[in-house]
């Protein structure tokens, strides 16, 4: 098992694999990634440590702010990757980075490397 655990909050599985398959083509097995789709699962998942996150808006059972806020509250670094506007987040996660849906993988890899640190 690796140290590295990211964490991947997508409702749309072709989504979610696109994301996935990008961080697996650059980490390898360097990495666990751990992809839910509800927020119910999300919960869960961000009980564990976290190296990073990516995180839509709007997922099975809700939206996922309040797990952003956790995350960086424990110095989780993450981004939104959403389709939303991003006007629509609270003004106190508006420092959040935000991807917007369509995305680039490259955008998506540079994210997690960045907050890795890693190549």
């Amino acid at each position: 098992m690796s140290d590295i655990r990211i964490l991947i909050v997508e409702d749309d599985p072709f989504i979610a694999m696109d994301i996935e398959t990008a961080v697996s083509e650059q980490l390898g097995d360097r990495a666990e990634l751990v992809v839910v789709e509800s927020l119910s699962q999300a919960k869960i998942a961000a009980d564990k440590p976290v190296s990073c996150a990516l995180l839509d808006i709007d997922v099975v059972g809700g939206k996922t702010f309040g797990i952003a806020a956790s995350l960086r509250a424990k110095g989780t670094p993450l981004v939104f990757v959403s389709g939303s506007a991003p006007s629509d987040v609270p003004a106190e996660l508006r420092d959040v980075r935000f991807v917007r849906k369509p995305f680039s993988t490259g955008e998506i890899v540079r994210f997690v490397c960045n907050a890795l640190k890693v190549a």
